[in-house]
Parts: C-alpha cells; structure tokens; sequence
C-alpha cells in the first residue's frame, strides 16, 4: 500500500495539486447533466416522452461532437478550445434550464439538448491527454503512465457516482434545475481553470493534426507562381486496432446501460425503485477502488493481457446477473462486478495511447468517452424495453452478451505499438512509441 501511495503521489506531482482538483470538477457537469435534464424535463413538461427525447438528444450531441472537440485539441492546442467550449456548454445548459421552465415545445427543447451535449469540453479525455504528456516530459516509465491512466480513470468513475447523486439530492430538496444550473456554474470556474492552468502547455498543438505538419512550405514556381510541394505530409493514419479499442468500449458502455436499465427495473418489481441509484452507484464505487488498485499490477503483465483479463472477469461476473432475484443478491452481485468495469475501460485508455499517433492523442481519448457514451445510450433504450416487456433478466442478458463480444475482441484484436513516421523520428515521444516493442 506504500508503494501504492508514492506512486499516486508522483501522478499527483506531475501536475500539481490543484490540476486534478479542477479538473474533477470541471468533468462532474457531465455527470449530472444527462439525469438532470431528464428529471427537470419530465418535471417541467409532465412527459417522459418528452425528457427521454431530450435526454437522447443530449447523449447523440455528446456522441458525435466528443472526437471533433478532441481533434481541434491536436491541432490547436487544449487552452483555446477547452475555454471557448466551456463557456458555451455553460450557456447551453443555462438555455435548456430556462426553456424548461418556460415549458417550450418539444422541438425546441431537444435542440437546447442537442447543443448541451455537443458542447461538452471533453475534460476527462483532455485531462488524461494532458496527464500522459506531462508524464513523458518527465522521462516517465511505462508503469507511471499507467498509474496517472488508472488515476483518471478513478476520477471519472467518482464524478459518475457523485453527479448522479448530486442531481438526486437537488431534486428531493428543491428542485432539477438547481442541479443544472449548478453544472453550469462548474462548467464556467472550473473549466476555465482547467483550460488556463499551467500544464496545458504541456500538450503540443500540432498543425491540421498531421505528422511532421509544418516543415514544408510551398516555394516559388515558374512565374512567381506558388507550388505544392509534392512531399507534403499526409494526415497521420490510425492502426486497424483502434476499432477494436474502440468497439470494446462502446459495449462497456452498452454493458453500463443494460445494468442501469436492468437494476430499475428490478428494484421497481421489488418495490424498492429507491434503492435503484444506489445499487448503481455502489458498482460505481467498488469500479473506482478496482481502478487504484491497478497500480499494485506488475509492470510485466503487459496490457493486451490485462484487456484478456478484464474480459474474462465481465464475462464470468455478469452471467450472475441473469439469476438475481432479491435486493441483497442484487447488490452482491453488481459490487462484485464492479471490479472488472474499471480495469477494462483504464486497459483501454492505455492500449489507446500506446497505439494511436501522438498527433492525434486528444481525439482518440475524446472518441473513447463518446462511445461509452452513445453504448450506454443505446443500449438503455434497447434494454429498458426489453426488461419492460420481458422482466429484468432480458435487460441483463444484453449486459451478458456484451460481455461476450469484448472478450472475442479481445482475443482477436492485435494491437502492436505503430511505428514512428520517418518525419516525426526526431520527436522524443515517437521515438518512445517505435521503440517500446509493447504487444
């Protein structure tokens, strides 16, 4: 446990003190958006109809902006975009608040969600960006890396557990929009803070997001006319691997939707729909000491191992899941399941950084949060009629089948480090990645 706490306290170094304090908080909005908004909704419209579109429309928003936000983040640097993106993600959560309460249409309503979700500043991803940077400025090992992945990762499970519960906590003693409206006061301080906090030099901007962009500059032709150099570097290409990654964590989050979809609607068979956020909400809390607990792995288990690992364990531990018929057995089983959801989704983070080129690390990071996000979406829409129609158990079957299908990617996928571009072979992190020989 003392090594444990040195190493968490290097991480902790890398940075400062104050840089995983705000960007906590900055990431927490996030958290507390996606309930918020559908209980001030159904509150404020009287349909849930209403609120289930508008929650969807926030989860596609999310989705489908997260890689784009990620990628102007390479190409420009984290400080402009995560301030500029901020600030409109607090307005737009301002927007739908008030639209709510002034109970506009339906429409409209969705929209102000859409643009809440798509303006998500992505701190999460852009923390663990910014985290692996600092490391290898510092001439880090492998295993520190790991460490400042498994801190993040930590981070994100906590906030998701908190923000939650959060929203819960303001609904029951006033009001949702309390809750929103203090997402969006978050969103203001504490990622502006984030985005002018000192280590965001630290990640380097690389222009138009291409290998070695830059070098070359167009030269005089015949005639004063300017000419393309016929050597100009193409946009870095992502290795096949990636779509496995990124696959597995789409159904990490499919498996995060069907649990959700299938603990309501147990806990409403048994009468006790209470206890539901709480049920969660205790995975989410044993999934987060799982992930600190990654730091006592021997460095010499390499990660596609730890990928096979963490697939067998959703796999073996969600299949209980199938035969739950009581509150306590339910708590037992999903608390024990847990603790195999942190370590799949930091392995993946770590596959993602070891593979993908360096120029294009914040996209990658952000395009794995948007697909836990839109998994978990789709798979609580599909699952949630399911477990309507068929009871509880049909919700946790897609949990099980999901299961499956992460560790057949798992088996399957090859995810060897990419070699460094022949312009990029000067750059020290490049040299790093060429030369680990991880597989």
């Amino acid at each position: 446990m003392t090594d444990v706490t040195a190493t968490y306290r290097r991480v902790i170094a890398l940075g400062g003190p104050l840089l995983p304090v705000v960007s906590f908080l900055g990431r927490l909005p996030t958290a507390m958006c996606q309930l918020g908004s559908l209980l001030l909704v159904a509150e404020t419209s009287g349909s849930l109809t209403t609120a289930g579109l508008v929650g969807g429309a926030l989860a596609a928003g999310q989705t489908v902006a997260g890689p784009l936000i990620g990628r102007l983040t390479d190409r420009h640097g984290q400080r402009p975009v995560v301030l500029a993106a901020c600030w409109l993600n607090a307005l737009a959560v301002t927007a739908l608040v008030l639209a709510s309460l002034a109970q506009i249409a339906t429409l409209p309503l969705a929209l102000a969600g859409l643009l809440a979700g798509a303006s998500v500043p992505q701190i999460g991803p852009l923390a663990r960006a910014r985290l692996v940077a600092l490391a290898h400025r510092e001439g880090a090992d492998d295993q520190l890396v790991s460490a400042a992945l498994s801190f993040e990762g930590t981070l994100d499970e906590v906030s998701f557990v908190l923000g939650p519960a959060l929203v819960g906590l303001a609904a029951a003693l006033a009001h949702p929009a309390v809750a929103l409206s203090l997402a969006a006061v978050l969103l203001a301080v504490c990622g502006s803070a984030f985005a002018l906090h000192p280590t965001a030099s630290a990640v380097r901007p690389v222009a138009d997001g291409r290998v070695g962009a830059g070098v070359a500059s167009p030269r005089p032709g015949p005639g004063g006319r300017r000419r393309r150099d016929a050597a100009r570097p193409a946009r870095a290409k992502m290795p096949r691997a990636v779509h496995g990654l990124r696959a597995s964590m789409a159904l990490q989050g499919a498996m995060f939707g069907a649990c959700q979809a299938g603990i309501t609607a147990l806990t409403e068979r048994l009468h006790e729909g209470a206890q539901a956020g709480l049920v969660y909400a205790a995975m989410g809390v044993m999934s987060a000491v799982a992930g600190l607990s990654l730091a006592l792995v021997p460095a010499r288990i390499a990660l596609p191992t730890r990928w096979r690992a963490a697939a067998v364990a959703l796999l073996v531990l969600s299949v209980p899941l199938l035969f739950v018929q009581t509150l306590w057995a339910l708590y037992l089983v999903v608390v024990v399941l847990g603790v195999a959801f942190a370590p799949h989704l930091i392995t993946i983070f770590g596959l993602t950084e070891r593979v993908v080129p360096a120029a294009r690390l914040a996209e990658s990071m952000a395009f794995l949060t948007s697909a836990v996000v839109g998994g978990q979406a789709l798979a609580l829409a599909a699952s949630g009629r399911l477990a309507e129609a068929h009871g509880p158990s049909a919700a946790f079957a897609v949990a099980v089948g999901a299961a499956v299908l992460i560790l057949a990617l798992a088996l399957g996928c090859r995810t060897a480090p990419r070699p460094a571009a022949p312009a990029a072979q000067g750059h020290p992190e490049e040299q790093r990645r060429a030369g680990a020989g991880r597989s």
